[in-house]
């Protein structure tokens, strides 16, 4: 059978001598399990139950049948799990059980009430029915930490959260359940990481800020959950002139080598491509889009379902809905394609697409083109409305500036 019994097993609350199962014989996964028992003199129970008539007590019998049931619980629902007993009923001993029997352990999943479940359990001996019983089980997520890691005794991880091996975790971590931190990977500082987070090998979170003007003051990094940070990307704690935070949200996915510096703010459902890298102090919101190689330079903002196109240099506030792309980058008009994709009604589409052509093909300068698309009754909407007060707020500049037409067919091309 290619079952790790005492891997399984080993999630027991118990350890030796309380091991009470030798072979799996049958196997239908998730649904039943066989296994035998030997019963040898040499059992350690039997020097005190009892001296010169040695009888298996019923108690161990009921423990024999929980560890089978365990191996077929576990099997199943896979790691990061641990099977408790919660109640014994309807048990039944119908013989001796002594040296020289084969116990033939025979456990059946019947109902299921998350997290408990009921299993039907039949101990024979030879055919011959010696113990049944129904147990009531109870599965609890726990934390399954690699014995290679290197994890501090401070540090706090959430039921359910899997620890790869030689990955290093720091005493002022806090990582929620559900989690995957893969090997070698480094956790540090003052972090807290939201449920249900995937950390590839070899990602660096938390770690000291690269800003000389550091001096290993207290700052934090605050990750929601649902994010996914893929091999050797690196994020950055804050510092103190900068607030000393930097955040991120919910369900974002940071592929390889991307890089978050110090006191940025990231929103939620963000996509960062390879070697992607944010400046010190940058502001990403929500649905962004930054792809593979490109450079956010600091204090610039982009904004909600803003896509920057590979290779680009941003060095200007990214509007909101738009495609940025170059270096440096420069509008390539409204993101229509990743918008419709976000599931943006033909309405709101139009409304943008005649906001932006107020703002890049009328030839009024920022200021006028603002004024007319707040003054035209047929452009009012929450998108529009979020696009001014985003330019009118930019601290850097816009990025405002269109592709020559030279330029502009070298892209339709790729």
């Amino acid at each position: 059978m290619a079952i790790n019994i005492p891997t399984l097993v080993d999630r027991l609350p118990h350890r030796y001598p309380s091991y009470l199962l030798d072979a799996v014989v049958q196997h239908e996964p998730g649904q039943r399990l066989v296994a035998h028992k030997n019963v040898t003199i040499n059992e350690e129970f039997f020097q005190g139950h009892f001296p010169g008539a040695p009888v298996m007590p019923g108690v161990l019998m009921i423990e024999a049948l929980t560890q089978v049931a365990t191996v077929l619980l576990l099997e199943r629902e896979g790691r990061g799990l641990q099977v408790f007993l919660r109640g014994v009923d309807h048990a039944k001993f119908r013989r001796q059980v002594v040296p020289g029997d084969q116990l033939r352990l025979e456990v059946a999943v019947g109902r299921r009430h998350a997290p408990l479940v009921r299993v039907h359990c039949i101990a024979r001996i030879a055919g011959v029915l010696v113990a049944e019983t129904d147990l009531l089980l109870e599965l609890r997520r726990t934390v399954d930490i690699d014995s290679r890691a290197i994890v501090h005794p401070s540090a706090q991880i959430g039921a359910g959260t899997v620890i790869g091996p030689n990955t290093v975790i720091g005493p002022h971590v806090r990582i929620g359940q559900n989690c995957r931190v893969g090997a070698s990977a480094v956790i540090d500082g003052w972090t807290d990481i939201g449920d249900e987070t995937q950390i590839f090998p070899f990602a660096s979170i938390g770690l000291n800020p690269q800003d000389l003007k550091y001096r290993g003051e207290k700052t934090r990094l605050a990750i929601g959950r649902g994010n996914i940070f893929r091999e050797f990307v690196t994020i950055h704690r804050g510092t103190e002139v900068g607030g000393g935070l930097t955040s991120i949200g919910d369900r974002n996915l940071f592929m390889a080598y991307a890089h978050v510096a110090h006191d940025c703010r990231i929103g939620s459902d963000t996509i960062f491509g390879n070697g992607a890298t944010l400046g010190g102090h940058v502001w990403v919101e929500d649905f962004a889009t930054i792809s593979a190689f490109s450079g956010v330079h600091q204090f610039c903002r982009v904004g909600e379902h803003a896509f920057i196109g590979g290779y680009s240099v941003v060095t200007k506030d990214a509007l909101p809905y738009a495609k940025s792309v170059g270096n440096r980058a420069r509008i390539y008009g409204l993101n229509t394609i990743g918008l419709i994709r976000r599931g943006f009604s033909e309405e709101s589409l139009g409304k943008l697409k005649r906001a932006y052509r107020y703002l890049l093909v009328s030839r009024l300068n920022t200021s006028r083109a603002l004024r007319e698309i707040e003054q035209d009754d047929a452009l009012v909407c929450p998108e529009v409305a979020y696009l001014v007060q985003f330019i009118r707020n930019s601290q850097r500049g816009v990025i405002l500036r269109r592709p020559t037409r030279r330029t502009e067919e070298m892209v339709a091309d790729e």
